[in-house]
């Protein structure tokens, strides 16, 4: 029986991304306490341009914050800052560690999530031992430099057939389309721009919770 993903639930949830790019200049532990203040319960960092030090403290300082918050706090790639800053998960991708590499390393009791893009990998990740799959990028998207082509909503579709394990929906997703996710059977969507690059973060979370109606 797979867990479930702290800080979601039958109804739909919010997952959010830190990017400091996107962040209209604010600090990320500024970015993350409004996130937090606004009721998201799941935080994931996702910072690829800073030098590793600067990130563990970083993150060292989230844990506290999202412990505080009762919000589940997950790192982006880094295995061994997810480990050292005691996250509640890491998250990887199609070309990071392997799932059970990564097992390996964090032991039993640390959540582990993979990006997949395709039918097969998410049957792969699930035969690999992960705890949840991120799907998409579902709409074009520029929060990655990697990133691949849009998996559209027919990936989606096969998942909530298909697929029992939890997943994030993910890529491009904002306001104005976020509704038509949630349509298409997603209970957990992630969002990185809309949230982190709104002047007012708590609203624009209210906004973003109301078009998922």
């Amino acid at each position: 029986m797979p867990r479930l993903l702290p800080g979601t639930s039958p109804e739909t949830c919010l997952y959010a991304l830190t990017d400091d790019n996107l962040s209209l200049g604010r600090p990320v532990l500024e970015v993350a306490q409004a996130l937090l203040d606004s009721g998201i319960k799941i935080l994931q960092y996702r910072e690829k341009d800073k030098k590793a030090g600067l990130m563990l403290k970083e993150c060292l300082a989230l844990r506290e914050m999202t412990r505080a918050a009762g919000a589940c706090f997950i790192v982006n790639d880094h295995v061994d800052i997810a480990i050292l800053c005691e996250a509640d998960g890491v998250h990887v991708g199609q070309d990071d560690l392997p799932v059970p590499a990564v097992r390996r390393l964090v032991g039993p009791d640390m959540i582990i999530g993979l990006s997949t893009h395709s039918p097969e990998q998410a049957k792969a990740a699930i035969a690999a031992g992960a705890d949840y799959i991120g799907v998409g990028p579902i709409y074009a998207t520029k929060t990655k430099k990697d990133v691949c082509a849009p998996v559209t909503l027919d990936y989606l579709d096969w998942v909530v057939a298909n697929i029992q394990l939890p997943f994030v929906a993910i890529g491009g997703i904002k306001r104005h389309n976020i509704g038509e996710v949630t349509r298409h059977g997603a209970r957990c969507c992630a969002l990185v721009s809309e949230l982190v690059g709104a002047p007012d973060i708590q609203a624009r979370v209210a906004e973003v919770r109301k078009a998922m109606c």
